[in-house]
């Protein structure tokens, strides 16, 4: 089994989205509708406690199990994940960890400082919404890139920075 463990700074804007479109619950053929990004599980939801938390999505097509989690300030969350995974981890299990961070557009760090930390929604959640439409071909790239690395994955656990991941 593989588990795919979508990851971003807040946890409430890019990893749950990759999130849905891992699981279909977003089209892949054209942008989201406002109300589809809004209905996102956990889309503009969670608060600063709840960062290093995994929360989980639902299983895909092949029966692998889909997560996020928000890293917040510290990339540790990254390493205890590796490090408890690398512990309890069969040998055919594998967790593939993904920085959805490298896509994000200024509207969406834009809007998720407005509405999360000013709680000013009603200029931060039109600027989220802005920036997952502006992003969705790099989720959906993300998200396609993420789910073909699980076969070339050696380790039992990988983590994917996406660091090279071109913005369109």
């Amino acid at each position: 089994m593989k588990y795919y463990i979508y990851n971003c700074f807040g946890g409430t804007h890019s990893s749950p989205l990759a999130a849905a479109y891992h699981l279909n619950k977003l089209p892949k053929d054209r942008k989201p509708t406002d109300s589809e990004v809004k209905n996102v599980d956990l889309f503009n939801k969670l608060k600063p406690k709840d960062g290093g938390k995994l929360y989980y999505h639902g299983e895909d097509e092949n029966g692998d199990k889909v997560y996020t989690v928000a890293r917040r300030y510290t990339k540790n969350v990254n390493a205890a994940i590796e490090s408890l995974g690398m512990l309890l981890l069969n040998n055919e299990d594998k967790i593939i960890l993904s920085n959805t961070s490298p896509t994000v557009p200024f509207a969406m760090t834009l809007g998720g400082f407005t509405s999360r930390f000013l709680k000013i929604d009603f200029i931060g959640v039109p600027l989220l919404v802005l920036g997952a439409k502006q992003t969705y071909i790099n989720l959906i790239k993300l998200v396609e890139n993420t789910k073909n690395y699980e076969h070339l994955a050696v380790e039992k656990v990988t983590t994917l920075e996406n660091k090279n991941f071109n913005k369109d």
